[in-house]
């Protein structure tokens, strides 16, 4: 006897076995009960997700002469000549390869004729948006108004390409995917059934991989246990088979990423292709790792939505402490970016290396993704290191950031643009201003940078083109550059944040500003006290009121 794939050994057959579509399996048998059955429906979903099994166990259970609960039995004698393919109540038509009109005439002539046994002729039409226009249009009536004993059940995984005349007549339900969860607890009843040892560990990788088809990981396992039959199943096994990448390696190329150790970068990747490894399977489960480092950054209750022992949670935590947020936003947005190219690229290899290197020399670039990321590294060097960083550094940072600003958001005014680099060139004013406003000025604007990054959230990206000046006796005033930055900047909640870290870190009562910056508008005043207007008045000071 010929050896059977596990994804048609163990098709469900009864609703009892469908796993994951729980509301879809109620509904159901809930309408075979109470015999309110349906003339059109129409099962959508991705791939792997029951569609085809659901309408198979529908067709035997509206026939079955002794149905249980809805369930068919599958042991009366329609039952079986419907699941052995026999029986010519139940007709399943492929509409990839039978699209033309001519196909749907001839089932327009069909369903003239009654069952010859049982209450109802069921046509399964599969992959239903693959049908013509035409046959569309002389599937219509027949759809609409057919014969009392008879039911359509349409299939699709493209439900966006069937026209809205046809989704009109049918009762719809969406299949979701199926969760990891469920899929992995599925895999070990089978695997236990079928005498496969296999590690959790393995299962769960499969689950994931298959990402929400049932029959995916069911193929899967079927591949892996073929090439390790006898042996125990391993994880290792399973990374071997399907051309993975463990998650140790994720975890060094991140560090050699956020440690800007391009060459280290570019030899792991050597080492995975020399391996045989899959790239598109390592650049999609790159992704991955940084969105589960991402969470636990982000979310208060990230441990419960990741799938994964108490020890690579540990691992995840330290590593998760190592990079911001922002940087790894642009990490995960870099990766997604090359996701999309490696699909049609002859040179997969070659666009990983270019990301890896987009990710290590962030100075390579003029996005502003890049160039922010960049300034975060100066600024712990001058916090930690005290590193002197030269005016040029400086100078040509500054003038990226404006240029990749740019490039990012609308384009400006001719008028503004204009006028910008001669109000930068132009001599700085000085003004004068009480000892005490000075002096809580020039505190503020010293420590600004770190003030901000530790606020964080929505202040750090809002706060990172501001200007802080003088507002009046115990007041400082922020002066924003962008429209939006304005809006979030000037949230009461954001101020009262801002003034309560100054009163804990500083003992100051000082209170918080805005402002949006004019279009033209010097932004290199020069503040001194009286006492220096006082020993420097032959200067050209401007004294404030």
């Amino acid at each position: 006897m010929s050896y059977t794939a596990l994804y048609r050994k163990w098709r469900p057959a009864s609703f009892e076995d469908v796993k994951g579509q729980d509301p879809i399996v109620k509904t159901l048998k809930n309408q075979i009960s109470a015999g309110r059955i349906g003339h059109a429906y129409l099962f959508c979903g991705t791939r792997g997700t029951g569609k085809t099994s659901i309408a198979k166990i529908f067709a035997r259970a509206v026939n079955c002469e002794h149905p249980i609960q809805g369930s068919p039995c599958n042991e009366c004698e329609i039952c079986r000549g419907i699941a052995s393919g026999s029986s010519m109540n139940v007709v399943e038509i492929d509409a990839a390869s039978n699209n033309g009109v001519d196909n749907i005439r001839e089932i327009r002539e069909q369903v003239q004729y009654p069952p010859t046994e049982g209450k109802y002729r069921v046509y399964i039409i599969d992959e239903v948006h693959m049908l013509s226009t035409g046959a569309f249009n002389a599937l219509l009536k027949t759809l609409e108004e057919p014969p009392s004993y008879v039911i359509f059940i349409l299939a699709t995984t493209e439900v966006n390409r069937i026209p809205i005349t046809v989704l009109s007549r049918c009762q719809r339900y969406d299949f979701k995917r199926i969760g990891m969860e469920t899929v992995g607890a599925r895999l070990k009843e089978l695997t236990a059934a079928e005498n496969i040892p296999a590690e959790d560990r393995a299962l769960t990788y499969i689950a994931r991989a298959a990402d929400g088809s049932m029959r995916d990981a069911l193929s899967l396992l079927d591949q892996c246990v073929a090439f390790h039959y006898g042996t125990l199943l391993t994880y290792d096994n399973v990374l071997e088979v399907l051309g993975a990448v463990d998650a140790t390696v994720f975890s060094q190329l991140l560090r050699a990423v956020n440690a800007g150790q391009t060459g280290d970068c570019i030899r792991k990747l050597e080492e995975l292709v020399n391996q045989g490894r899959e790239l598109g399977a390592l650049v999609a489960d790159f992704i991955w790792y940084l969105r589960n480092l991402l969470l636990l950054k982000t979310a208060e209750d990230a441990e419960d939505m990741l799938e994964m022992s108490e020890d690579n949670l540990k691992l995840l935590r330290e590593e998760a402490g190592m990079v911001d947020g922002d940087t790894l936003m642009r990490y995960i947005r870099v990766f997604s970016e090359l996701s999309g190219q490696m699909k049609y690229a002859p040179q997969k290899r070659v666009l990983i290396e270019m990301a890896l290197i987009r990710l290590t020399k962030p100075q390579m670039e003029q996005t502003l993704d890049s160039v922010l990321q960049r300034l975060d590294v100066l600024e712990e060097r001058l916090e930690t290191e005290g590193a002197a960083v030269s005016s040029e550094q400086l100078q040509l940072l500054t003038t990226q950031l404006g240029l990749a600003a740019r490039n990012d958001a609308a384009p400006a005014s001719a008028a503004v643009l204009g006028k910008e680099p001669a109000a930068r060139d132009a001599m700085p004013q000085k003004v004068a201003i009480p000892k005490a406003q000075l002096e809580d000025l020039e505190l503020i604007r010293r420590d600004w940078g770190k003030i901000v990054r530790d606020l964080g959230g929505a202040i750090r990206p809002s706060f990172r083109e501001t200007v802080v000046e003088p507002g009046g006796e115990g007041c400082l005033c922020i002066v924003f550059s962008g429209e939006d930055s304005y809006a979030i900047g000037s949230r009461p909640t954001v101020l009262g944040a801002l003034e309560d870290y100054v009163r804990e870190h500083y003992q100051k009562e000082i209170y918080f500003k805005v402002r949006r910056k004019e279009n033209g508008e010097r932004m290199n005043v020069i503040y001194v006290s009286d006492e220096e207007l006082k020993s420097a008045i032959h200067m050209d000071i401007v004294t404030e009121d």
